[in-house]
């Protein structure tokens, strides 16, 4: 079973708020995140989608951004630092691509954003040769752009990107990059660490200060290009609390202002508190990533589907005091992508030892496996007492797991080293919660062939024709609703091959004083904090 512990850097985080920010200025909003240190601050982030959230669309922009006005419909693409982009008008091959840079934008340093700026900031994640290469940068950004294969500036104001072959999914790729200013790191002799303590991104807020592992400070950027999302608030401070109950205690403390997933047993003690509790359907699944290398009883589709009709979701959201969707498959029931899977995600137990026992195997001869799983971290809602429940599920049917258990940003390098790799240490699938707006991060990324490790993160080696065969008709469909049909078929076969244990989808809970005001938790991992204020 797995042991609970309060982190040393949950500790370190307390102590310097209660001896630093007891008394906030009015309008300072201090979060609480379930990460376990300050995401890297030079421009894309660590930490997963939770590092993107409060250290990339902060500080920084992308060329393409994301719509987080409205909490009540899915959040799309949107004009970020270019305001518009297409295929290059008379290109046949539709790999050509046209990025139009929205004029008079300035970096925090006050230089000028610009065409050139956009090819810098690709030659820092794909130039090995470049000086302004960054390793760590590279290694969080590269893998989210694989469809590019060149780029050059046009004009000033026009960037040109060409694709290895047609793909519509490049604007999603795209919308995860982040743009650093050169003339900050020039300035700064040409150095990314120094750059982290004083960076310079375009975003609506500046990055004035952090401690690693205890808090970052920002205010607000006055000359933000966007006028809309120039924030409201004086101050914003972050605060990394990977234990649930340590984030609960600072917010009944007073020591914080606002917290990212509670814990489910002090939802209804917060709220008779009179603190809100804020929650909202988002693109998100908690699952584990299956390895299919050699050896692995994952290979096995009566192993994959008995072990998806093992789990008891009902039960699960019992015990997340129903913050969560149970899963139905790898998308949440009702998406527009869901399609007609035939397998059904259920409880079924009896149907589960059935498989096994066709497959070989039962409660008198269990599979005995090795899974990789963290105590906390982005989208990982609660996954110690989660992987405790499915620990015990899978028991009752012969599936007899053990747990191997590393920090959140360990766990996402050995997602990206891939199951063969020696860091996997022998685990045969991963607890890891997937992004799924788009069709890039949704599905291609974690299961196309070629996209396995080093070239990608599809951890587990799966490899299907068929697969690769309907990724490609995504990519080469640039009509909407057309690609809207390919995509059903795409989740119809993650279901039916029950490629992953599908096991829940989040609810995004947060928990915040009743000082705070003007949230609006948009559809979307990522959350746009300009509308907020707190009251003194």
């Amino acid at each position: 079973m797995i042991r609970k512990t309060l982190s040393r850097a949950a500790l370190a985080g307390l102590a310097v708020m209660g001896s630093c920010l007891a008394a906030h200025a009015q309008g300072t909003l201090r979060i609480g995140m379930t990460a376990s240190d300050i995401p890297l601050t030079t421009g894309q982030t660590d930490n997963g989608g939770e590092g993107m959230r409060f250290m990339g669309y902060t500080v920084y922009d992308g060329l393409i951004n994301w719509d987080l006005t409205s909490a009540d419909k899915p959040s799309d693409i949107t004009p970020g630092l270019a305001t518009e982009w297409g295929i290059a008008p008379g290109d046949e091959s539709k790999t050509k691509w046209i990025f139009k840079i929205r004029p008079g934008v300035k970096f925090h340093d006050g230089s000028d954003f610009t065409a050139e700026s956009v090819v810098w900031n690709l030659d820092k994640l794909m130039k090995t040769d470049a000086p302004q290469y960054d390793q760590r940068q590279s290694a969080q950004g590269k893998s989210r752009i694989p469809a590019v294969a060149s780029y050059r500036v046009v004009d000033p104001m026009t960037v040109e990107i060409v694709t290895k072959a047609p793909d519509a999914t490049l604007p999603y790729q795209l919308a995860w990059i982040m743009m650093s200013s050169p003339a900050q790191w020039e300035k700064l002799g040409k150095s990314w660490e120094a750059f982290a303590k004083t960076p310079s991104g375009t975003g609506p807020w500046k990055l004035t200060g952090f401690a690693p592992r205890e808090r970052a400070e920002m205010v607000p950027n006055k000359e933000y290009w966007d006028k809309t999302r120039v924030p409201k608030l004086d101050k914003l401070i972050l605060m990394p609390l990977p234990e649930p109950n340590a984030r609960v205690a600072a917010l009944r403390a007073g020591q914080v202002d606002w917290i990212e997933a509670p814990a489910p047993d002090a939802v209804e003690s917060l709220k008779g508190a009179g603190f809100q509790i804020v929650t909202n359907a988002y693109p998100h699944n908690w699952t584990w990533h299956l390895s299919r290398i050699e050896g692995s009883p994952w290979n096995d589709i009566r192993v994959r589907k008995a072990a998806n009709l093992a789990i008891d979701r009902e039960g699960m959201k019992e015990l997340l005091s129903g913050m969560m969707i149970p899963a139905q498959g790898w998308l949440p029931p009702g998406h527009q992508w869901f399609g007609e899977p035939t397998f059904k995600v259920t409880y079924d137990v009896e149907q589960a030892k059935k498989l096994l026992a066709e497959a070989g195997y039962g409660p008198d001869k269990p599979i005995r496996t090795k899974i990789l799983i963290s105590p906390s971290g982005s989208g990982q809602m609660l996954p110690l007492p989660m992987n405790e429940f499915i620990q015990q599920s899978l028991a009752e049917v012969g599936i007899m797991v053990d747990y191997e258990v590393v920090e959140w940003n360990q766990m996402i390098n050995i997602w990206r080293a891939g199951a063969k790799d020696p860091s996997a240490r022998g685990t045969t699938a991963i607890n890891y919660s997937y992004f799924i707006q788009d069709p890039f991060s949704g599905f291609i990324r974690q299961t196309q062939c070629s996209l396995s490790a080093p070239a990608g993160v599809n951890w587990g080696y799966y490899c299907d024709p068929e697969t690769d065969k309907l990724f490609e008709q995504v990519r080469n469909t640039f009509d909407p609703a057309a690609q809207t049909e390919i995509l059903k078929k795409v989740h119809e076969k993650f279901v039916n091959d029950a490629l992953f244990l599908f096991v829940t989808h989040d609810v995004a809970p947060r928990a915040m004083s009743a000082k705070v005001k003007g949230f609006v938790q948009a559809q979307n991992w990522f959350q746009n904090f300009g509308t907020i204020t707190v009251e003194p």
